[in-house]
C-alpha cells in the first residue's frame, strides 16, 4: 500500500531561480517552511521504507525500444554528432518513463564509463538519504541545506561535506548493493564517487576505469527512472530527493535546451570540468515523464547537450520527426568522423 502512496509535493519550477555564473556556488538557506514540510512527511512515512525497498520494477534494460532507438540515432545524426558518438565522445540515454510497467529505453554508448564531473553528486545525495532512511543521518535544516546546495548550485564544499557524512567506502557499498545496483563491477560500471570535490586525492577510484567521479548514461538514467516511479527510496526520502533536484540554479545544458518547451518541470544534476560535460534529468510535462542523460568529452559538449535536449524531449512528448540544425565542422575533419 505504502509503495503506491504518492506524497504531497509541489515541484518548484526551474524558472524561479536565476542563473548562477559557472564556478560560483551560492548558499542560500532555504526557508524553514520548505525545509520542514518534507521533514514532516519523512517522519510520518519512514516506516514504509522497508516495504518499498523490497518492491523493484523489472530491470530497465527490458524496455529497449527499437522505434525510440532509431529516433534517437536520427537526432544525433541530424545534429552532426554521429562521428563524436562513434568515437565514444558522446553518451546518451533516453527513457519514456510515463508508464511505470512499460518503460521505453534508447541509448547511445549507454554503458560507456566516462568521467562525469559533478553529475555523480546525485549519487552522494542518494547515499545521504539512504543513510537518513536507516536512521544514521539526521534530517534537519543544516543537512537539507547542504544537500540542496550540493545539487542545485553544484557546491563542491557541500558535496565534500555530505560525502564525509556518508563516507566514501559506505557510498561505494550503497551503489554496489543488491538493493540499488547502480555500479556493476562485473559489468560496465555505473555511478561512482571515489573522493570529495576538493584538492584531496582520490581514495577509492572506480575498479573498471580508475575514475574518481564517473558514470554510465544507463545507470544514471536508471536512478532517475526508479525515482520517477517512487521506487528508489522510501516515499518520504523520494520527496526529499526530488526537492533537492528541483529548481536548478545553473541554467545550461538540458535546462537551457528545454527553455522553449512550455510547462516542463525539471529535476536535474549536471557537471562540468575542463572538456567534460554531463547532465541528467527527470522531466515531467503534460502527463509525460522523461529521463534524459548525456555525457560528453569535448570542449563544446555542453552546447551539444543543450541542442539535443529539446529534440530528445519531443521524441516522447510529441512523436514526430525531429531535426536539429547542423553546425559547420570547425575541426577540419578529413573523413567525416570527429
Amino acid at each position: 500500500m505504502f509503495c503506491r502512496f504518492l506524497p504531497f509535493f509541489v515541484p518548484l519550477r526551474a524558472s524561479a531561480v536565476s542563473c548562477e555564473q559557472r564556478g560560483r556556488h551560492a548558499h542560500p538557506m532555504p526557508s524553514i517552511r520548505l525545509l520542514f514540510a518534507p521533514f514532516a512527511v519523512a517522519l510520518g512515512l519512514a516506516s514504509a521504507g522497508a516495504a518499498c525497498a523490497q518492491s523493484r520494477l523489472d530491470d530497465l534494460r527490458t524496455g529497449r525500444d527499437a522505434s525510440l532507438q532509431g529516433a534517437l540515432e536520427r537526432i544525433v545524426g541530424d545534429a552532426g554528432l554521429q562521428g563524436e558518438a562513434d568515437q565514444g565522445r558522446l553518451a546518451l540515454a533516453l527513457v519514456d518513463a510515463t508508464d511505470p510497467a512499460a518503460p521505453r529505453l534508447a541509448m547511445i554508448n549507454g554503458d560507456r564509463m566516462m568521467y562525469a564531473a559533478s553529475m555523480p553528486k546525485v549519487a552522494i545525495l542518494l547515499g545521504a538519504l539512504a543513510e537518513a532512511e536507516a536512521g544514521r543521518l539526521p534530517i534537519n535544516p543544516a543537512t537539507l541545506a547542504a544537500m540542496n546546495n550540493m545539487i542545485r548550485f553544484s557546491s563542491n564544499e557541500d558535496a565534500t561535506r555530505v560525502l564525509r557524512w556518508v563516507g566514501v567506502d559506505r557510498l561505494a557499498e550503497i551503489l554496489q548493493s543488491s538493493r540499488f545496483g547502480l555500479y556493476d563491477r562485473a559489468g560496465s560500471g555505473g555511478l561512482w564517487v571515489g573522493k570529495g570535490y576538493g584538492p584531496e586525492p582520490a581514495t577509492r577510484r572506480d575498479p573498471l576505469q580508475n575514475l574518481s567521479h564517473g558514470a554510465t548514461a544507463f545507470q544514471a538514467a536508471r536512478l532517475y527512472w526508479l525515482l520517477a516511479n517512487d521506487r528508489l527510496l522510501s516515499p518520504a526520502m523520494n520527496v526529499l530527493m526530488k526537492q533537492a533536484l528541483s529548481n536548478p540554479g545553473i541554467r545550461h545544458k538540458f535546462v537551457k535546451g528545454l527553455e522553449s518547451r512550455p510547462g516542463v518541470e525539471i529535476y536535474r544534476k549536471s557537471g562540468t570540468w575542463k572538456n567534460f560535460h554531463a547532465d541528467s534529468a527527470l522531466v515531467e510535462t503534460g502527463g509525460k515523464r522523461i529521463v534524459m542523460v548525456g555525457i560528453a568529452d569535448h570542449p563544446e559538449g555542453g552546447e551539444w547537450l543543450a541542442r539535443l535536449a529539446g529534440p530528445m524531449h519531443d521524441l516522447v512528448v510529441a512523436p514526430r520527426a525531429t531535426t536539429v540544425a547542423r553546425r559547420p565542422d570547425r575541426h577540419g575533419d578529413p573523413a567525416g568522423a570527429q
